[in-house]
């Protein structure tokens, strides 16, 4: 196997869909179906299941999907120590984020980064929220990506993603407008947590309130819809993790309603705390700050 391929399953577990995973990583959509093609076949295992609402792990997928994303971890930690021993930070930039940043906020970003300074080495690493903050702490990274910064943090606000629960059609919920944590206390639950400690549980512990039938824990949002649709329970999922980024209408297994009161989690760039912005990092900072101006 390569890295494309491995770079090809990570995308479309994130995404759902072999367009939105191929335009992640910057090859055309044939070059990954085959390179998905080719995966299967060398390791003469079904790793995709393609329905008509999207593409989903099989099984032995999801537990691929954990060894891959660890191999990308330790790929790109390697670059990040050689571009440290030849000296080269004055020209490279190491950049943090979790998954679903990556997925959404990041490529225009990273895109737009690359066409004004193509001499700049940008290396990016995916990890968790709480990792990505523990980095920062140890100047492993340049920048980083983090969840509901606290105002000391000075953060760069990149966005933010409202919170919504997701119903199969035919729950008595899925007909409301809106819905209450309270309402979702008690409903078997497919517990999604996007490699964050923000997420369902923590969210309705923070309101006093306790999940107390979680039927199925994953990690994936794209999984946890999948399983919605497929009767396992109720899921909170952000709403930047939906198909078309919307509310899901018409044939669709599932559907997303808005919470009341709203709740909503926020994306924020924060520098080094052990080198705070060094040349390349202030390049990428001014450029985030004037694209969301």
């Amino acid at each position: 196997m390569n890295i494309t391929q491995i770079r090809s399953l990570i995308a479309i577990a994130e995404t759902g869909s072999f367009t939105a995973a191929a335009h992640r990583i910057g090859i055309t959509q044939s070059a990954m179906s085959q390179a998905i093609a080719g995966l299967e076949e060398n390791l003469a295992v079904k790793l995709l299941v393609r329905q008509p609402d999207g593409v989903f792990l099989t099984a032995f997928g999801e537990r691929a999907l954990e060894h891959a994303r660890r191999a990308m971890k330790h790929l790109n930690a390697i670059q990040t120590e050689a571009a440290i021993e030849a000296g080269r930070q004055a020209v490279s930039l190491r950049l943090a984020a979790f998954a679903s940043v990556y997925a959404t906020i990041l490529p225009r970003l990273i895109a737009r980064f690359r066409v004004l300074y193509p001499d700049i080495n940008l290396t990016l690493l995916e990890s968790d929220d709480s990792e990505i903050e523990n980095l920062l702490a140890a100047g492993h990274v340049d920048l980083g990506v983090v969840l509901n910064p606290a105002p000391e943090d000075n953060a760069l606000l990149l966005g933010q993603d409202e919170w919504m629960a997701i119903f199969p059609r035919s729950h008595y919920l899925a007909r409301r407008k809106n819905v209450s944590l309270a309402d979702l206390a008690g409903q078997p639950f497919v517990l999604a947590t996007g490699g964050c400690q923000i997420h369902a549980q923590s969210l309705l512990a923070d309101a006093g309130l306790t999940l107390s039938d979680i039927r199925i824990r994953v990690r994936d949002w794209s999984s946890a819809i999948a399983l919605v649709g497929a009767g396992e329970g109720i899921a909170l999922v952000p709403e930047s993790a939906l198909p078309g980024h919307d509310r899901m209408t018409g044939k669709k297994a599932v559907a997303a309603v808005r919470l009341d009161p709203g709740l909503y989690r926020q994306f924020g760039l924060r520098a080094s705390l052990a080198d705070k912005k060094l040349h390349a990092a202030r390049l990428f900072w001014e450029m985030a700050e004037r694209r969301i101006a």
